[in-house]
C-alpha cells in the first residue's frame, strides 16, 4: 500500500483543512498589523482628548460612538419678573457661626463660670471636655410634687428593692399630718408607705376624721399606727403570698387620739355604734381593701387599709360594727312572749320523758327473769295442783358464767 503525503492528501480530506487554517492564521496577523498601525496614527488625537485608545477597539467594537451631528440647545425662556404688590420674601438667618467674626471664633473661650452655658461658637478647653458631666437630679412623681408639707410632713426615702419583690418606689415616712387649721396629727410611730398611700391617708383625716373628731371635743391630735412597711407574707404567714404591707401599700390603724386626752379606739364595742360605723363608711370610699372584725381572726383589734389594685376595680370592706355589750348580764333567762306560738314539740318531748321511766322499769324486770330467777306470778301457778303449765329448767352455772363474759 502506498502511504505518501501526496496520496494522502488526496485521499483524505485533513490536508485541506491545514491549509485554510494557516491561510486564516495569515489574515489574522495582518488585520492585526493595520489595526496597530491605525491606533497609533490615532493616539495623538485621544491624548489630547483625554480618552486612551486602544488598537483592538474598533476589531471588537469597544469604542464609544461619535455623534454625526452637533447637538443644538433650544432657548429656554426666563421666569416672569416678580410683581410689584408681592410680599416680601423673608431672607434666611445666616449661622451663628458664620455671623461670629473669624477672629473670636479661632480664639479659644476663657473658663466658663458655673452655672453658664457656653456660648456657640466657643471653643471648648481640653480639660473641661475631659471633665465628665454632673449626674442630672431625679424627677419628682406627680404624687410627690402634689404631696407638699402644707398636707403632711413626709420626706422622701430611698428606693427599697427586696428580695420576693419586697419594697417600692416614691416612697415616704409619713410623720405627720398637717390639717387645713395649720394643726398636726402626728402618725405614733411613722409610717413609711408609698406616696400614693400616704396622700390617700392625709386626705382621710383632713377631710374626714378631723371634722368628726371636732364634734366629739378638741379634735384630733394623734393617729395610732399598728403597722405599715414589714417585708413579710399575708397575716405573717410564712411562705404565703406577699401582704400589700411588704409592698409598703398598707397602713393598720388601731385609734386615734382627741385633744382632750381621750383614745377613740375603732373595734371597741363601748365607743358608739354610729360613730364606727360613719368611719366604716369613710374608709371604704377610699381604700380599695378594709379588714377589720369579723373578717378573720388576724384583724379583731385593728382596722387593714390599703390601695391595692385588682381586676376590674375589685374593693373588699370587711368590717364588722357589733352592737355594744350590755352593761349587766342577764341572771335567768327572759320570759316567753304570748305572742310566741304553742309548745308542740316541747309537749311530745315531755310525754317521751314520762314514758322512760317506766319502760325502763319493765326492761329491767325483763333482764332479772333471764337471769334465771323465776317470777312470782308462774311460781304460784305451778306450785298449784291441777295446773298446766310446765316450770322451765333453771339455767345451769356454766351457762351464767358463759352469760356474764
Amino acid at each position: 500500500m502506498n502511504c505518501s503525503a501526496e496520496k494522502a492528501s488526496r485521499k483524505w480530506p485533513d490536508g485541506a483543512f491545514r491549509r485554510g487554517g494557516a491561510a486564516m492564521v495569515t489574515a489574522a496577523a495582518v488585520l492585526l498589523c493595520l489595526s496597530l498601525s491605525v491606533g497609533m496614527q490615532a493616539e495623538p488625537a485621544e491624548a489630547a482628548r483625554g480618552t486612551p485608545s486602544f488598537p483592538w477597539d474598533d476589531l471588537f467594537g469597544t469604542r464609544p460612538h461619535r455623534a454625526h451631528k452637533v447637538v443644538r440647545r433650544s432657548a429656554v425662556p426666563l421666569p416672569k419678573p416678580r410683581p410689584a404688590d408681592a410680599p416680601a420674601a423673608a431672607e434666611p438667618e445666616p449661622p451663628a457661626a458664620e455671623t461670629q467674626p473669624p477672629a473670636e471664633a479661632a480664639r479659644p473661650s476663657e473658663a466658663a463660670k458655673p452655672g453658664e452655658a457656653i456660648k456657640p461658637g466657643e471653643a471648648v478647653k481640653p480639660a473641661e471636655a475631659a471633665r465628665p458631666a454632673e449626674p442630672l437630679a431625679p424627677q419628682l412623681s406627680a404624687c410627690r410634687q402634689a404631696l407638699t408639707e402644707e398636707i403632711a410632713i413626709a420626706p422622701s426615702i430611698p428606693d427599697i428593692h427586696g428580695a420576693g419583690g419586697c419594697g417600692g418606689e416614691d416612697l415616704v415616712r409619713l410623720e405627720a399630718i398637717v390639717l387645713p387649721d395649720k394643726r398636726k396629727v402626728a402618725l405614733k410611730p411613722a409610717a413609711i408607705l408609698r406616696c400614693k398611700m400616704a396622700a390617700a391617708v392625709a386626705d382621710w383625716v383632713r377631710t374626714d376624721i378631723a371634722p368628726l373628731a371636732q364634734s366629739l371635743g378638741g379634735g384630733i391630735s394623734d393617729l395610732d399606727n399598728f403597722d405599715s412597711f414589714e417585708c413579710r407574707g399575708r397575716n405573717r404567714i410564712v411562705g404565703a403570698q406577699l401582704s400589700e404591707h411588704g409592698r409598703a401599700n398598707a397602713l393598720d390603724v388601731r385609734a386615734f387620739g382627741l385633744a382632750n386626752g381621750k383614745s377613740i379606739s375603732l373595734t371597741d364595742r363601748s365607743v358608739p355604734r354610729t360613730l364606727r360605723e360613719t368611719v366604716l363608711h369613710s374608709v371604704c370610699a377610699r381604700f380599695s381593701t378594709v379588714l377589720g372584725p369579723g373578717s378573720d381572726w388576724y384583724h379583731e383589734d385593728h382596722i387593714h387599709l390599703d390601695l391595692a389594685q385588682r381586676r376590674n376595680d375589685y374593693r373588699i370592706c370587711q368590717w364588722n360594727v357589733y352592737d355594744p355589750l350590755p352593761q349587766v348580764a342577764p341572771l335567768m333567762p327572759a320570759g316567753r312572749p304570748e305572742e310566741a306560738p304553742p309548745r308542740e314539740v316541747a309537749a311530745k318531748s315531755e310525754g317521751g320523758k314520762a314514758d322512760a321511766p317506766k319502760a325502763e322499769h319493765d326492761k329491767t324486770e325483763h333482764d332479772k327473769a333471764d337471769d334465771g330467777k323465776p317470777d312470782a306470778r308462774v311460781s304460784d301457778d305451778a306450785a298449784a295442783p291441777g295446773s298446766s303449765v310446765e316450770s322451765k329448767p333453771q339455767p345451769t352455772k356454766k351457762r351464767r358464767q358463759s352469760r356474764r363474759l
